[in-house]
């Protein structure tokens, strides 16, 4: 039986996501057997964080200084945007480096089930950053969800008439993917968007 502390520890790490009880355990008793070493740089990086993490004024990624590190970037492309729904898509792409413009994090989806309105939602930011001009293109990185794309169609209309081109990311039938395990939206999406054969 553990002690209430090391216990408390193991029910903070299950909320987690990807770590159930088990798991959780488990990575407490790898950390107390490394406690001079793994635990210690742990705690410090936890409470160093603690103390500088801001979300950037933006594009509403979380960094640790305001404007973030992608914003501060001079060698990014500035005239194009890239928005998504939160911040782990915004690191999800950027970590492919295939995206080399600026972004904006909208903090959520539109979802009328969940009482999520545009209101509640970075967008009023949004259309601020390309009314002052500067944007050649925003990208619309929904997830291929129902609220995902009404969230993408809804900007698309507060964006038209602005002197700006809106983009969205393609959808359809992935790499390596066999037709006989796609679900019927993706095998939809995909015949929807098909294109010659070059």
């Amino acid at each position: 039986m553990a002690s209430q502390e090391i216990e408390t520890l193991a029910q903070g790490l299950a909320r987690l996501p990807g770590l159930g009880p088990r798991s959780a355990r488990r990575a407490v008793l790898w950390l107390i057997k490394r406690r001079d070493t793994a635990l210690v740089q742990l705690l410090d990086a936890l409470e160093v964080l603690k103390d500088r993490l801001v979300e950037c004024d933006t594009c509403g990624n979380v960094d640790t200084c305001n404007p973030c590190q992608i914003c501060a970037d001079t060698r990014r492309e500035a005239r194009s945007i890239c928005v998504v729904e939160d911040v782990a898509d915004l690191w999800a792409l950027d970590r492919a480096r295939l995206f080399t413009g600026k972004y904006h994090v909208l903090g959520g989806r539109l979802s009328a089930l969940d009482g999520v309105r545009p209101e509640d939602l970075s967008i009023a930011p949004l259309i601020e950053r390309v009314a002052r001009g500067g944007i050649d293109e925003v990208v619309l990185a929904m997830n291929a969800t129902l609220e995902g794309q009404t969230t993408a169609h809804y900007i698309a209309e507060r964006l038209e008439g602005m002197a700006v081109r809106v983009t969205q990311l393609a959808h359809g039938l992935p790499v390596g993917g066999e037709l006989d395990y796609l679900d019927e939206g993706t095998l939809a999406q995909a015949l929807r968007a098909r294109r010659p054969v070059s």
